[in-house]
């Protein structure tokens, strides 16, 4: 048995669902060997059954011969024993082959995820990926679950048809002939299903995605009143999706039912045929009863053969899935010939805005459009989706011209994107092993005590999935500490103390600036109070920084900056109206 999960999952296979499903079936092909030689025992075994006891009905009771009717149930009784056995081998196989295949997909979005960064959330939904998580590994796994029995589907029908040419050369073809026939019919049913199931794995996708939205959003919707619009929305495409899967249940259905019929037709043909060969005397009182028993039994190969198809659909449809993801590339990749790193204490300067941030100083960004600050505060960090932006600079050397885990470590973009993850708090706070003086002295600096003292076990305390039993602001606050933890020698913040009140931020601002003496730090905000703290105001106008100075000098001399921050009213001098700025 394997140790799941894998020490190193592999390199995928993408560039189709099927490339994919033949990679993993690779990845873990002794399991799956060895689940279809315990998977061919097993059904071979109930396979020969018939036979044996026609051979016990015919050599020992017909002629009442004690001793043949002694070892025929002894070979019966072996077969039994042989089939239990091979059958519980044969489901532990099954079972390794499904989880195997379910940690190997969890493994490789992982890595994926962790790989695209702030890359994946642009180019796929939250609901997409946690779509993935729910359904999709169940898929890829019952593949692999049910290849052990198909095996043994196909090489106990072969046997059985030998039998039976062996005993009748009319009902052996009957078998030959008829079986696949059978799936012949149920074949057309097979792309209808795989187009619908398509169709309702994308729409699950997106109600996930919607679901995740309305909850990350919650408090904010509750703020404005928008619970009931969202609620109609949701509501909306839920039936959406449960109509698209009474449409994949209903096609399933009637599979499912022509997986009795048909098999049961057969039966009942094969026992008529028999019958009249047995009425005849051409075959014995046992090998009728073999017959029946063949007829029997071939519905289990034959519903086994259907299953495999329809999870080999829906697998399909689940790779298609898995490999849209990891065909992503992250808008950052390395440097093939990486330039000379910059001496630490290098400045930050954009070419495109203008914008120049000198080395150990706090600088604030303010921007009439805060998206176009957050843009360019994603820029400075290296994070915009814009691969081959040469602007920025670190000193003289663009940003792209570096690696990127050597800009990551240097230069650190904290957005009010940054979330919490489930666990200790401790663990997600001090991601670096700081001593405990500095977790604490974070948390001074983001007023972040008294999030501590609320939590039950303090540092030590369990945070739920993504922060969400915090307030917006206690949130944004541990975020904040657990950058200025990270300690780089850039750190950029996007509006950190945007879901504070006034008398909080006052407190960060002032902390801020002496925590963080004699490094770099940004702050995009458009806060007067943060604003008063800093040692220098860029501010940003259509896609340009237009000012430069202190917070008191540009209120001085530039109106624009004035209204963006003091969001001032002003006199319209020529229509004589008062008009807000």
């Amino acid at each position: 048995m394997r140790n799941l999960p894998l020490a190193d999952p592999g390199v995928a296979d993408h560039r189709s669902p099927g490339r994919f499903l033949w990679w993993m079936a690779k990845g873990q092909w002794h399991t799956l060997v060895l689940g279809m030689v315990f998977g061919i025992i097993w059904m071979s075994c109930q396979a020969v059954m018939p036979a044996v006891i026609g051979r016990a009905i015919d050599h020992g009771i017909a002629d009442r011969d004690r001793g043949e009717l002694v070892t025929w149930a002894s070979v019966m009784f072996a077969i039994g024993l042989l089939q239990a056995a091979s059958g519980i081998i044969r489901h532990r196989f099954a079972v390794t082959n499904w989880l195997t295949a379910a940690y190997r997909t969890v493994q490789l979005m992982g890595r994926q995820v962790a790989r695209l960064g702030g890359t994946l959330p642009r180019k796929v939904s939250t609901g997409e990926v946690v779509a993935i998580g729910n359904s999709d590994i169940s898929n890829l796994g019952q593949v692999m679950d049910v290849t052990a029995r198909f095996a043994g589907a196909i090489v106990s029908f072969v046997l059985v048809s030998v039998i039976l040419l062996q005993t009748s050369v009319t009902l052996g073809l009957v078998v030959l002939v008829g079986v696949p026939a059978l799936m012949l019919v149920i074949g057309p049913l097979l792309s209808p299903l795989q187009k619908r199931s398509a169709r309702q794995r994308h729409l699950m996708g997106e109600l996930s995605n919607t679901a995740s939205d309305i909850v990350g959003g919650l408090r904010v919707l509750r703020g404005v009143g928008g619970e009931s619009v969202f609620l109609d929305r949701y509501r909306r495409e839920s039936q959406r999706t449960r109509r698209a899967g009474v449409q994949v249940a209903r096609l399933q259905s009637v599979l499912d039912a022509l997986q009795v019929l048909l098999p049961g037709i057969f039966v009942v043909l094969v026992v008529w045929l028999g019958a009249r060969y047995a009425v005849r005397g051409q075959i014995s009182a046992g090998e009728l009863v073999a017959f029946y028993g063949y007829a029997a039994f071939l519905m289990i190969p034959l519903r086994t053969a259907t299953e495999y198809a329809n999870k080999v659909i829906r697998a399909r449809v689940s790779a298609a899935r898995v490999c849209r993801v990891l065909a992503l590339e992250p808008a950052v990749v390395g440097v093939r010939d990486p330039m000379p790193s910059p001496p630490t204490g290098s400045g930050l300067y954009d070419v495109r805005t203008g914008l120049s941030i000198a080395p150990g100083r706090l600088t604030a960004i303010v921007s009439d459009e805060p998206d176009a600050s957050a843009h360019l505060a994603d820029r400075l960090g290296l994070q915009s989706p814009e691969p081959d932006d040469d602007d920025v600079r670190l000193g003289e050397v663009p940003l792209t011209g570096l690696e990127p885990d050597e800009v990551r470590r240097r230069i650190v973009v904290s957005d009010t994107g940054s979330a919490l993850f489930s666990g200790r708090l401790g663990d997600h706070l001090n991601v670096r092993g700081r001593p405990d003086h500095d977790v604490a002295r974070a948390l001074h600096t983001a007023s972040a005590e008294d999030v501590l003292d609320a939590l039950e076990g303090g540092i030590d305390g369990e945070v739920a999935e993504r922060g969400r039993s915090f307030s917006g602001g206690q949130r944004q606050r541990l975020v904040l500490a657990r950058a200025l933890l990270v300690d780089p020698e850039i750190l950029v913040l996007v509006e950190p103390t945007s879901a504070v009140d006034a008398h909080t931020e006052s407190r960060i601002a002032a902390r801020l600036r002496s925590a963080r003496v004699g490094r770099t730090t940004v702050v995009t905000t458009s806060s007067p109070l943060m604003l008063d703290a800093v040692d220098a105001v860029a501010f940003l106008e259509e896609g340009r920084i237009v000012a430069t100075g202190t917070h008191r000098e540009l209120l001085e001399t530039c109106s624009a900056y004035r209204r963006t921050v003091t969001r001032e009213v002003e006199m319209d001098t020529d229509e004589g109206v008062e008009v807000t700025r």
